[in-house]
């Protein structure tokens, strides 16, 4: 067989063996994946409340649409929602509109909240009832429930409380709710106005006082905005560290000098990651108490992703410092290996010339006692007089 004819072969075999991987990587991929639908998030009954049928697919795990408000959900991190009719056995007219959309953590439950409470509601916090007339919104753990009824107050309130006890329960990190609202002092604020955003639309779209994209959305930063009575706007926000706290306040500082007397007064304090600003009409001075009176407290949490720049920072100081320990101690072992190199190989070559491997340490020694003394070399025995 010539040269020409073994390549041809060698070139046939070669495409057999990878042709081997393919076809199994295809029927691989032809395996059939079986995917769990959803946990229904509405119970079929309750109490006297009866779901009426759902149509295919009325869970949905996402929302692709433009819309702002799919915008500001995918934002707050939206895992699926379900929305359904309930019809009272007692009265067939009345019914209950109720969509429940779940969120992966409690602080995304919360901005959606924010989004959906809308002015004039009834200002009793975030539980069940607290919006007044036909229009009702609730948060429980990861869930926001939207309703509208043709029921009496009263029945639909029952209805819901009812509701919350078959919600999913979320524990853990995810299950605790954000804390930076709490840190808004409550002398004179508007309850009502209280808005908490996680992304750039949401915070547009809840009237926030600052340009979106130099707030740091993308640091994993939180933001809230409170307008208090008779007086202006509070924005407060907390950031993973204080380094990228120090660069963005810099920022706001800048474009509220640009603004200059049109953001009315304006006092900005930077604490540790926390950055508080005033807008509107304060007084000089209260505004400056307000700042001055606002301070982290040690039962701060961030149950939010840190932003990958940060988790590279660590990554780089980690590996900095894991480099000067390997350096060290590779530098103490040759350290030793040397030591014993030399020390070793001395002994030995005082061992070949017949000598002990180790001796005692020569002193020179001054005779002050005036009488002569022979000077002799080593070995060569005791000193005699002259």
């Amino acid at each position: 067989m010539g040269f020409l004819s073994r390549m041809r072969v060698a070139a046939v075999l070669g495409l057999v063996v990878m042709g081997a991987p393919a076809s199994w990587l295809c029927a691989q991929e032809a395996k059939t994946m079986l995917v769990e639908p959803p946990a229904p998030l509405l119970p079929d009954q309750i109490g006297e409340w009866l779901l009426e049928p759902q149509p295919t697919g009325a869970i949905m795990c996402s929302d692709q649409s433009e819309r702002p408000e799919s915008l500001v959900l995918g934002e707050d991190g939206l895992k699926c929602y379900e929305h359904g009719v309930y019809r009272s056995t007692a009265n067939k007219n009345w019914t209950i509109t109720v969509t429940a959309r779940q969120f992966v953590d409690a602080t995304g439950a919360q901005s959606a909240y924010s989004y959906y409470r809308r002015p004039g509601s009834a200002s009793g916090g975030s539980k069940i009832g607290d919006e007044s007339g036909n229009g009702y919104l609730s948060r429980s753990g990861t869930t926001v429930v939207s309703a509208d009824s043709t029921a009496p107050s009263v029945k639909t309130v029952a209805m819901l409380k009812e509701l919350e006890t078959h919600l999913p329960k979320v524990g853990g990190p995810k299950g605790l709710p954000p804390l930076l609202p709490t840190y808004l002092p409550a002398k004179g604020l508007k309850t009502e106005t209280i808005k908490y955003a996680l992304g750039p639309v949401g915070y547009q779209a809840t009237g926030g006082v600052l340009p979106a994209e130099m707030i740091g959305f993308d640091k994993a930063a939180e933001v809230v905005t409170a307008k208090y009575e008779g007086k202006g706007t509070l924005t407060m926000l907390l950031y993973p560290t204080p380094q990228i706290a120090g660069a963005h306040g810099r920022q706001i500082e800048a474009e509220m000098n640009r603004e200059g007397s049109a953001a009315g007064t304006v006092k900005l304090r930077r604490e540790g990651p926390l950055v508080l600003l005033t807008t509107g009409a304060w007084g000089a001075a209260e505004a400056q108490r307000l700042v001055e009176g606002i301070h982290l407290r040690s039962e701060v949490t961030w149950n939010r992703p840190v932003p990958p720049e940060f988790h590279a920072e660590i990554r780089k100081t980690v590996s900095l410092l894991t480099s000067i320990l390997v350096f060290c101690g590779l530098g103490a072992l040759a350290a030793v290996i040397l030591a014993l190199f030399l020390g070793g190989g001395r002994a030995a070559i005082r061992v070949l010339q017949g000598k002990p491997a180790a001796t005692e340490p020569e002193f020179l020694r001054i005779d002050l006692s005036g009488s002569a003394a022979r000077i002799h070399t080593e070995g060569s025995g005791v000193e005699h007089g002259g």
